[in-house]
């Protein structure tokens, strides 16, 4: 549901908290592969790629949305207060392959654009357009909105009307589909934020740091935990802790992303939480008695366990 008249039907909403990694050489969609959860080396021209980059120990250190806009480059779009930790490192990797790695956010603009309902069967999510020299990445729906992540020149824009940032990040909780933040550093391994389930790990391809790890929690067991939406009626930020009846004096989850409904009148949250905890307990926001949230829907389908 599209939460106010207020709010214009369709826009495009600048997002100044991401940034963008480029990746260029001939080896380019080959290192990078061998460093993130998703294959770069068959993704083709006409899709993008959910992925993350992990520890040794399999914990999310950064989240992109990558992409190859010609055969030596890699874009990789992630949070900004990431980006200079995660290319540091990622350059560690390079050793002798044929690929540069710098910050390319100045030269690019980056947009979120909304529009009503849900994108047509043939722009399936990570599906991606290029045209007049911008590239469209269809994202998952959120909120009632059809979501693009828009990427042109530095200076260029799409042609929609201005929409605010915030009504943007309120689409992106909804949609159920996180976004990793300094906050959560090394706090979820892929499967928390339910990455297996909206394309963000491909469980066939090669080695990378931590796919022992992420191998593990999918085919040994239940996953015990998973990600939610929250919803309540005080403000909520990444990294506070949620608590649950079950067990009071310990945390059951923790908030990854949150933004405020256009209304003002309540918050929504992407939390990483116990299944047992969301399943059978009261949830409350900071410590046991702080302010009670609710579970709200999933816009997606869960992978069963294997």
């Amino acid at each position: 549901m599209i939460p106010s008249a207020s709010v214009p039907a369709a826009g495009a909403a600048p997002l100044t908290h991401l940034g963008v990694i480029r990746i260029f050489g001939a080896d380019a969609a080959s290192f990078i592969h061998n460093q993130l959860t998703q294959d770069f080396l068959l993704l083709p021209a006409n899709q993008a790629r959910l992925a993350a980059f992990c520890s040794a120990k399999g914990r999310m250190q950064a989240s992109f949305v990558g992409f190859k806009p010609d055969a030596q480059t890699v874009l990789l779009v992630c949070h900004r207060d990431l980006l200079e930790t995660t290319l540091k490192r990622l350059r560690m990797f390079v050793l002798r392959a044929k690929a540069v790695l710098d910050d390319a956010s100045a030269d690019f603009a980056l947009y979120g654009c909304l529009s009503p309902g849900t994108a047509p069967a043939d722009a399936a999510a990570w599906s991606l357009v290029t045209a007049a020299g911008a590239t469209r990445i269809q994202l998952y729906p959120g909120a009632g909105y059809r979501r693009e992540l828009w990427i042109g020149p530095a200076g260029s824009r799409p042609d929609l009307p201005d929409m605010a940032s915030s009504i943007w990040l309120y689409a992106e909780v909804m949609s159920g589909v996180a976004t990793i933040s300094q906050a959560l550093y090394e706090a979820l391994v892929p499967q928390m934020l339910n990455y297996e389930s909206v394309g963000g790990v491909n469980f066939k391809k090669g080695c990378y740091p931590g796919q022992e790890v992420v191998a593990r929690s999918q085919f040994r067991g239940i996953l015990k935990r998973r990600a939610y939406i929250l919803r309540g009626n005080t403000p909520m930020q990444a990294g506070q802790e949620i608590f649950s009846g079950l067990d009071p004096d310990q945390a059951c989850g923790v908030v990854v992303q949150a933004a405020a409904e256009p209304d003002g009148s309540a918050w929504v949250a992407i939390a990483a939480l116990q299944v047992q905890a969301a399943q059978e307990s009261i949830l409350t926001l900071a410590s046991a008695s702080g302010a009670g949230v609710e579970l709200l829907a999933l816009p997606y389908v869960l992978l069963d366990d294997i």
